[in-house]
């Protein structure tokens, strides 16, 4: 790979008044206009993507590859979904103002969604944070308005419906900067997206009922209890996880004296990692087993695991272990000041989340290098009706819209709103700009895509469809 330029941090060292920063905004339009973010054209030494998914595959539990491959043929929107150190390469020669914030680094569609608080209401917010970094804003709206333009290709709607979709997702992030922009930087921090309330804005009556739906599946039917008997079993006096390989499976090593050892080392580890009050709370639980779980697109090879406790009442807790790798945009943005990849992936969801969960922390595994992030399992979490056949271009359109407003939302929280704001402005610059930025890089997806097809039909990778 050749040597890219990395990204500066150029946050002011001093205090400055909003009008300063909206005025220091505005300045860097001169040294990168907006216009400049429209032009995607893949440079002389853009490397082979598959090279790309090959390299990104390394270290991965070499057995779950064709699942992940296989995934991703079932579209150019899978494919994107699964590619993003991919978008990090192509993402790293386009323009940026130097400003940065705490990127997700993965920002398509499907990592926005809705979950519970620890308070039980439910919100919506960005969901992934494999790999988030310290790194420029544009990089997170071009990848977010690019899923959308795919997601929209992929579900048959027509083009004039994924444009308006793609500027409803910047003119959202646009204007809410702007508001955030005004706000004190507590008044910032306290935001949120209420989900029950974006849902009565919705302005199709079949989307709305539909979300309505999954919201009240969800508060039914994502607590551990009623997961339980979906996921584990008793057997006899032990209680057990149910094999459903190649998806949920127990390890090899698990019958072993030193596993078990290591396993308890290991969330012995995790509980220093949660504030005091959640120590207490874990330490009701009692470990009772432990399975390999195969998760998403991007993350499938990823060591991932769903482990069981119960407390003395006998309730079950589920966790979800996820392999934290290095982020996809360290080679570019400059590597992760924090210990260990669970730690830098747990701080960018606290950072960049409104509310997270209670069980969120890391560790460390029994391999050197190899580290974890945990946190609940589903706990009410509801996924989008994106991408889809079925799906409405009303429906896609409100979405890229709440879908922008919180990833501003997340971004003033570690940024800069006022400058960002200043230079984003209150024309439609940046949104047209932005328009075609993400045909065009829709355009890359699906060659892309359609180089993955030729791969696995020439027996260079392997792919299992499920």
């Amino acid at each position: 790979m050749p040597e890219r330029k990395r990204a500066q941090d150029t946050r002011p060292m001093t205090v400055r008044s909003p009008a300063e920063r909206l005025a220091a905004g505005r300045a860097l339009r001169d040294k990168v206009p907006r216009r400049s973010h429209a032009s995607w054209q893949a440079p002389a030494d853009r490397p082979d993507p598959i090279h790309l998914l090959e390299d990104s595959s390394q270290g991965r539990l070499s057995e779950l590859l064709p699942i992940r491959y296989g995934r991703m043929l079932a579209s150019p929107f899978a494919f994107l979904r699964g590619a993003a150190a991919i978008m990090a390469w192509d993402l790293a020669s386009t323009p940026a103002t130097g400003l940065r914030v705490q990127a997700c680094g993965d920002c398509h569609i499907m990592n926005f969604g809705a979950f519970a608080t620890p308070e039980r209401n439910l919100i919506f917010d960005i969901n992934d944070f494999d790999e988030t970094l310290s790194a420029p804003w544009e990089w997170d709206i071009k990848r977010l308005t690019t899923s959308v333009e795919v997601a929209g290709r992929s579900a048959n709607l027509k083009a004039a419906s994924c444009e308006q979709a793609v500027r409803a997702a910047i003119h959202s992030y646009r204007e809410h900067m702007a508001e955030y922009a005004t706000m004190p930087a507590l008044e910032v921090w306290y935001q949120h997206i209420d989900l029950s309330s974006l849902v009565q804005r919705m302005p199709h009556g079949v989307g709305r009922k539909r979300t309505q739906k999954a919201i009240a599946k969800a508060r039914q039917h994502n607590i551990p209890a009623h997961i339980f008997p979906s996921l584990a079993e008793h057997n006899g006096k032990t209680v057990r996880i149910k094999d459903e390989p190649p998806l949920l499976f127990h390890p090899r090593a698990q019958q072993s004296r030193y596993y078990h050892e290591h396993v308890k080392d290991t969330f012995t580890r995790y509980r220093e990692s949660l504030a005091a009050q959640y120590r207490t709370l874990f330490d009701h639980f009692v470990f009772r087993d432990l399975a390999v779980k195969v998760v998403g697109i991007g993350a499938v090879g990823t060591l991932c695991a769903v482990a069981l406790f119960q407390d003395e009442q006998g309730a079950p807790l589920f966790l979800q272990l996820k392999e934290a790798r290095a982020s996809v945009l360290e080679p570019y943005a400059g590597a992760s000041g924090y210990a260990t990849h669970g730690e830098r992936v747990v701080v960018g969801q606290r950072l960049m989340q409104a509310a997270s969960d209670i069980f969120l922390g890391w560790t460390a595994g029994l391999e050197p290098h190899r580290y974890f992030y945990i946190r609940q399992l589903r706990d009410m979490k509801i996924s989008l009706p994106i991408g889809k056949k079925r799906s409405d271009p009303v429906d896609l359109e409100y979405f890229a819209q709440a879908c922008g407003w919180a990833l501003a939302r997340a971004h003033a929280r570690s940024g800069d709103p006022a400058t960002i704001a200043g230079y984003l402005g209150s024309s439609e610059a940046f949104d047209e700009a932005l328009t075609t930025f993400a045909a065009a890089y829709a355009d890359q997806t699906e060659r892309d895509h359609t180089a993955l097809v030729k791969a696995v039909k020439a027996g260079r990778i392997k792919a299992k469809v499920e």
